[in-house]
């Protein structure tokens, strides 16, 4: 499968935090991705860019919080965040870069 330009716009970015790389020793990877995705294009969008089988996907919406800025109240955007399983002896090195 060819990575097409529709992939590269759901997978946004590796999400790596201190939780992220404890759940890299189960064979899963965190990505930040596009709100309007779903779990099927995120599944079809890493077995074209990285070339690697994935067995599950599971999203997580993070709401953005309402934060003052300057005295003016504001709001972070919302961030929708995959966690992705590959399949046994399967791993992805997100440090690395594409």
């Amino acid at each position: 499968m060819a990575a097409t330009i529709r992939n590269y716009d759901v997978i946004l970015a590796p999400h790596i935090t201190e939780k992220s790389t404890l759940l890299s020793e189960q064979n899963k990877v965190v990505f930040k991705v596009s709100l309007d995705s779903s779990k099927d294009e995120i599944a079809s969008a890493i077995e074209a860019i990285y070339g690697k089988k994935v067995l599950k996907v599971n999203t997580v919406v993070t709401k953005g919080k309402t934060k003052r800025f300057k005295g003016i109240m504001g709001r972070r955007n919302d961030v929708k965040k995959a966690i992705v399983t590959l399949e046994e002896g399967q791993s992805i090195d997100i440090t690395t870069g594409l």
